[in-house]
């Protein structure tokens, strides 16, 4: 029997302290998806599920359940029933690249994000400030690790570039394969009963830093392809795995596509923190960083003191979030006025009865 304390039950509680009822209902978490089946660990193991007619039919596909979140279950025989998604301590999402003006969401309940990113090819400065923003957005905390450092000559180097982004995330520089930096991000990093969601591109090792921690060939790796030198996608689900030492962590496929969203609740300020210490000095208030006068994010830039990439990210990273929110707000108004029209005519056919 598994005690789901191990599955971070405290952790997630602590951040919930208002009562759960569960009106003689099964807790679990989800552990993987795999079609329509849901996998929740319960405290007698691993339990296969599905959706009760409730959320089947009702909820929203952001409302439905995703790898990391607490649920509530009805057993019946062999099977469950998810009657219920437990409120969420936070959610990783990214914008569908499917449907661009819906968020997708890739997990749940999350303490901290591993950002993989691969020294041979992958390393991706303005990708990565893409994830950091975005794990801003949601609330998440941020590990980079930079890994495959056996393969290039100067490891710090690439430390250097990833902390003038001026962002608050811990950096961490190891390798697959000789082992270097791997007992540090276990022992110093990964704390017991917290959980992790690792993200990064295809190729840049997440399977191989995966069995590494988990001291056991959990996932296949495929070799990056030599025709085009990007990575293949070996992992083609989310699953939550217990480490070893009893963290979390929940695996995602290889993206190469991270669209940012658009949040209300989140402040400029939040997402680029370096650029709110000088536009805290800006003669307007509603000051926008471009070409406004007396604007101190601009004249840190002429004097060198705010580096042009990052300032180039923050218009770029900007227009996009801008964009998601106005198509998003474009399509909520557009259903708002689809509905108006079916609520007419459903009372004009009711009126002369046809």
């Amino acid at each position: 029997m598994t005690s789901l304390d191990q599955y971070g039950w405290q952790a997630y509680r602590s951040s919930h302290p208002q009562p759960i009822e569960m009106n003689g209902l099964i807790l679990g978490r989800i552990v993987s998806i795999k079609g329509f089946k849901y996998y929740a660990q319960t405290e007698n193991g691993e339990l296969e599920t599905e959706l009760s007619g409730k959320l089947l039919y009702i909820a929203e596909n952001t409302e439905l359940p995703k790898v990391g979140d607490w649920v509530s279950l009805m057993a019946y025989d062999t099977m469950g029933y998810i009657i219920d998604v437990l409120p969420r301590k936070n959610a990783l999402a990214r914008r569908n690249p499917g449907a661009p003006t819906q968020k997708q969401i890739l997990a749940t309940n999350i303490d901290a994000a591993l950002i993989v990113q691969g020294l041979d090819r992958e390393f991706n400065i303005m990708r990565l400030e893409r994830y950091l923003v975005q794990l801003a957005a949601c609330g998440i905390a941020s590990i980079v690790v930079l890994n495959k450092a056996d393969l290039v000559p100067d490891p710090p180097a690439y430390v250097d570039a990833v902390e003038k982004l001026q962002r608050p995330c811990v950096v961490q520089v190891c390798s697959t394969y000789t082992g270097m930096g791997l007992d540090a991000l276990r022992q110093n990093l990964l704390q017991p009963g917290c959980t992790y969601v690792m993200i990064g591109s295809s190729g840049v090792g997440k399977s191989s830093l995966l069995n590494a921690l988990m001291n056991t060939a959990t996932q296949t790796i495929n070799a990056t392809s030599e025709a085009n030198h990007k990575g293949r996608h070996t992992t083609t689900t989310r699953d939550l795995f217990l480490l070893p030492q009893e963290s979390l962590l929940i695996d995602t496929p290889g993206m190469r596509e991270f669209g940012l969203t658009g949040d209300e609740d989140v402040t400029s300020g939040d997402l680029f923190p370096v650029i709110q210490r000088f536009a805290a000095q800006c003669r307007f208030n509603d000051c926008q960083h471009v070409d406004e006068l007396g604007c101190a994010v601009i004249e840190a830039l002429h004097n060198g003191t705010l580096s042009s990439e990052v300032y180039d990210s923050y218009v770029k990273l900007k227009k996009e979030q801008r964009r998601f929110e106005i198509d998003a707000e474009e399509k909520k108004r557009l259903n708002k006025q689809f509905g108006k029209i079916t609520r007419e005519a459903k009372n004009y056919r009711k009126k002369y009865k046809y």
